[in-house]
């Protein structure tokens, strides 16, 4: 069976534009979230959010493209560019045989806004002929093929928070069964805006919290749901042989991908972490590993009531008595949720915990809950020499997902 590795990372998120910033900030427990720039907060219920900052899309793309590419595609171009320029790709493989799987949970909603406004004050004849491009979540995986002529398979997926981590699993397999030797895997999402933050804020999944310093906070039990985030996760996969023939940098070894559904709600978690669990066990059993104290996990973690507890019963079920004795830690309390693009930062998460044998923080752990009885590092990072590293998505409409990564 052919083997799948790690040869190159991107990211544009809250906490810095390259991966090296990301790191750090991470590392170092330094969040992102402060009060909205974006637009006008007055008649909003939810006033804070994790923006992306400073962004320059021309450092990736020519001025005339730009105007006419969602922000969600330019920040999955600007990601992917990152990851096929570490990894040395571009140029060493035949076109059919590469591959992009860039997904994003809700695509150009942004563009959807401001064109159904213009429609609305001056009339369809000035609706953008560039609107449906711009609109569709297809569009990020098809404008990074089109850079790079990637002309093999290209998958982008739409399972809400889970979609980057469905993108890279799907993309594993891919190449293990032999349809590409190398994929851009990841997701893109850019919604904050009024339309998508009022959304998530009725359906009461957003932290009402004021205070940036205690609003992403998981685990913690004065939780109250999440913080809108944004940006991009772009990973390289590539055959082992492959990557060892052109003499590529290998991080690591993504050897096993879960995905199942809860088939129970649209936007709740099953409560008995039926699908969430099972979604880990068969990440292990694709890998063909069995857990051990070497395991770092990076969790959903998105500071929903709801979420944390299960997803915590979810890990409990799956690793027994193990659970209470790996690292746990949810770099959302930093970055915010950044909904279909977090599986893809978290994934770069889990590579350099495994890299760099450091393991991250939840930050704004002050007060235990009792359903949440884990390892959650809080507020501080930890030298832990993990083997292994398994990042856990779990998504609207009960879409569950686990990839895991080992050392060579």
């Amino acid at each position: 069976m052919r083997r799948v590795v790690v040869t190159g990372l991107g990211c544009i998120t809250p906490v810095g534009n390259d991966v090296a910033s990301f790191w750090s900030s991470v590392t170092a427990g330094t969040h992102g979230i402060a009060p909205i720039t974006r637009f006008d907060t007055g008649a909003m219920k939810v006033k804070i959010a994790a923006e992306v900052k400073d962004f320059h899309p021309e450092l990736y793309m020519e001025k005339g493209e730009i105007r006419h590419t969602d922000l969600y595609a330019q920040y999955a171009l600007a990601a992917a560019a990152q990851a096929a320029e570490e990894s040395g790709i571009s140029g060493k493989i035949a076109p059919e045989r590469f591959g992009v799987y860039i997904g994003s949970g809700i695509g150009g909603i942004s563009t959807s806004i401001a064109e159904t406004q213009k429609m609305l004050e001056k009339g369809p004849e000035k609706i953008s002929p560039f609107f449906v491009p711009m609109l569709i979540g297809n569009m990020a995986s098809a404008l990074v093929a089109i850079k790079y002529g990637a002309k093999g398979p290209n998958l982008p997926v739409v399972t809400a928070c889970a979609t980057s981590t469905h993108a890279i699993g799907e993309a594993l397999r891919a190449i293990k069964y032999g349809y590409a030797d190398a994929i851009l895997a990841g997701g893109a999402e850019a919604a904050i805006n009024p339309l998508a933050m009022g959304g998530f804020a009725n359906c009461m999944a957003l932290s009402t919290a004021s205070d940036p310093d205690s609003a992403s906070i998981p685990f913690d039990r004065r939780r109250n749901g999440f913080v809108m985030g944004e940006g991009a996760g772009v990973i390289v996969l590539e055959e082992y042989e492959h990557a060892k023939s052109r003499g590529a940098r290998i991080y690591c070894e993504l050897s096993g991908y879960g995905n199942t559904c809860d088939a129970y709600h649209i936007t709740a978690p099953q409560p008995e972490a039926e699908g969430s669990s099972r979604v880990i066990t068969l990440a292990f059993e694709e890998a063909g590993l069995e857990p051990d104290e070497k395991l770092y996990i990076n969790p959903h973690g998105t500071s929903t009531p709801l979420n944390d507890k299960t997803e915590t019963l979810a890990i409990k079920k799956a690793l027994g008595d193990l659970a209470y004795r790996v690292p746990i830690s949810s770099t959302k309390s930093v970055t915010g949720h950044m909904l279909g693009a977090a599986g893809g930062a978290e994934a770069i998460v889990a590579v350099l915990a495994l890299e760099t044998g450091v393991v991250p923080p939840t930050i704004g752990y002050k007060e235990p809950d009792p359903e949440c009885d884990l390892d959650y590092v809080p507020n501080q990072k930890r030298a832990y020499d993990a083997d292994k590293a398994l990042s856990l998505s779990l998504g609207f409409g009960g879409h569950n997902a686990a990839i895991l990564f080992n050392k060579i």
